[in-house]
């Protein structure tokens, strides 16, 4: 039987960047929280002189251990779905802080066409422009009324950037100037303002100068080392929620946080949350945490699955289109690339940081005309200078020998004289695409895995063609003198590194019929129950998605707060 516990006023599972930011905003005000968090304890000492990656980077340290629970993918319902039995198109993070303290940094405001999307698109384009098949729908909320959120989550992490000219309107600037530009990105500018473009320096999370919150947490600048994506940041450079909101959280003395605790059941009485199960994972021991508010801040499969092993809300079911628990489910489309090859030019690749780059927009959103198009959106086009480490990097052109003398020797000419220009594509929700338990396969504690039924679509394929050859021209203007970029998009490949914007499956809106939860991200079903991240977008955009679940955090917190003054659907 299960040991139980003092009743606290929140308990949150996940403490990763929505989960940090939840705990710092309700225990300022006085609320007692508890946060579960299933991987170890972190801190920022822990990365001193372990830029490793070897251990970082290929052997996914910071990842979930995937022989004790992982996720199942099929393409369509013809097929069985097989367990994930090493990491490939994404990587899902464990220990505290989450994906947030291994991430890039790369920090986007959605454009407000995201927010509205299908009634925009329909205002424009007709209802036909639309498949029938493709389930999109707007969020519940438009771009100005989240604009504030994102300005509070910016200033908090001190995002480093400058305007983007097609963007929607800012309340204030970025609380840092944008960082260095490199010889690489200064060519991509040059180059892109010639041909009629509205190139920006990316915006970072990685702090281009000192830098002090409105909470008073100070961190250094970054220092271009190169090792952000899958590392941690020995200097706090990198905003995380370890050296972000988490100590602002602990300060307040009204947070305790218990690693290693593995939820695994929201218990419910009624339409009531009354708390969580969850096991020690050191002892096995199975505890029970009562609470007044439960508050779910997990990855995007952890979220749905943990709803579905705890029967709340309605399952999706893709043969009527009814229920919303699973429905949705989006990835990122991020194969319409090029890459340049220079015979004169060399670039220092190996310095860095996860989100220096060049960015523009002239090909995202609704931006452009897509009157004449077989796709709707589209997707930023980026020049990155992330920091090219020695193993995962190794550029040659098409037609070069995969082994021997020419390889090598085409290898060495090109280690510092290859640029890529990527299109980062929006994901369109499909009927068929969603997330639901597997029939089959279970976890080491005997639950089921989460499973994905997902593939590429021709709305995928048209605009991945686009966008690559879009990227192409760019290099060509550059001055490359030999161009790769992707012809065809086939069918999505669960086992190649592709992104980890994973989004969908708890899906907000302004209908309890459609979705799984208001702007609040306040479960229809339990209103005591608040789902937080990624899980909620209806459909993902062009940018990284770290950006829009900090604003959706910062909001859902607000929606705790008067919740918990005054009870009922928050609106």
């Amino acid at each position: 039987m299960a040991r139980k516990l003092p009743k606290v006023d929140v308990v949150i599972i996940g403490v990763g960047w929505a989960g940090g930011i939840i705990a710092s905003e309700l225990t300022k005000k006085g609320l007692k929280v508890v946060g579960l968090e299933r991987g170890k304890e972190r801190k920022t000492e822990d990365y001193f002189m372990v830029h490793d990656e070897l251990r970082y980077a290929l052997r996914y340290e910071m990842m979930q251990d995937l022989s004790k629970e992982t996720i199942t993918f099929r393409s369509n319902e013809k097929f069985r779905a097989l367990p994930m039995r090493q990491y490939g198109s994404f990587l899902i993070g464990d220990g505290l802080g989450g994906s947030g303290v291994h991430w890039n940094g790369q920090t986007f405001r959605f454009l407000p066409y995201d927010f509205q999307i299908r009634s925009q698109t329909i205002e424009k384009y007709g209802k036909n422009k639309i498949p029938a098949e493709m389930t999109i729908q707007d969020w519940g909320i438009t771009y100005d009324e989240l604009e504030p959120y994102y300005d509070t989550f910016e200033k908090m992490a001190g995002i480093s950037g400058e305007e983007n000219p097609l963007a929607g309107k800012r309340s204030s600037k970025y609380p840092t100037p944008p960082l260095k530009k490199t010889k690489a990105m200064e060519l991509f500018t040059d180059s892109a303002k010639r041909m009629k473009l509205h190139p920006y320096v990316q915006p970072a999370a990685n702090l281009s100068e000192s830098y002090s919150n409105p909470d008073g947490i100070s961190r250094a600048g970054c220092q271009y080392c190169g090792f952000c994506e899958r590392f941690g940041c020995e200097y706090g450079a990198k905003a995380d929620p370890v050296v972000t909101v988490i100590p602002v959280a602990q300060k307040t003395g009204n947070f305790e946080i218990r690693t290693h605790s593995n939820v695994r059941r929201i218990l419910k009485t009624g339409k009531k949350a009354t708390g969580v199960l969850y096991t020690d994972v050191t002892t096995g021991e199975e505890i029970e945490q009562p609470a007044d508010i439960v508050v779910l801040t997990g990855f995007v499969f952890n979220n749905v699955r943990l709803l579905l092993l705890s029967n709340i809300g309605t399952p999706y079911n893709p043969n009527t289109g009814t229920g919303s628990v699973g429905k949705n489910y989006a990835y990122q489309v991020r194969k319409g690339n090029a890459v340049g090859f220079f015979d004169k030019k060399e670039f220092n690749n190996f310095a860095g940081a996860g989100a220096l780059g060049m960015i523009l927009d002239d090909y995202n959103g609704d931006n452009f005309d897509h009157s004449k198009l077989n796709f709707i959106h589209g997707g930023m086009i980026i020049l990155g200078q992330t920091g090219q480490r020695p193993i995962q990097n190794n550029a040659v052109p098409k037609g070069t020998p995969t082994w021997g003398a020419d390889f090598k020797k085409a290898s060495l000419k090109y280690a510092n004289s290859t640029l890529t220009v990527g299109g980062e594509g929006s994901s369109m929700a499909f009927r068929h695409h969603f997330l639901d338990l597997d029939p089959t396969y279970k976890d080491a504690y005997g639950d089921p895995l989460i499973r994905i039924t997902f593939d590429f679509e021709d709305q995928d394929r048209e605009m991945s063609k686009y966008l690559a050859s879009k990227c192409a021209d760019i290099l060509k203007e550059m001055g490359a003198d030999h161009v790769d970029y992707m012809q065809d998009l086939g069918p999505y490949d669960v086992s190649t590194y592709q992104s980890t914007h994973n989004t969908g499956g708890v899906i907000m809106g302004s209908d309890p019929s459609t979705s799984a939860v208001n702007s609040y991200l306040q479960m229809w079903d339990v209103d005591n129950l608040f789902v937080v991240g990624a899980s909620a977008f209806p459909q993902n955009a062009g940018y990284n998605p770290t950006g829009t679940v900090g604003a959706l955090s910062y909001r859902a917190a607000e929606g705790i707060l008067k919740y918990h003054d005054k009870g009922g659907q928050v609106v």
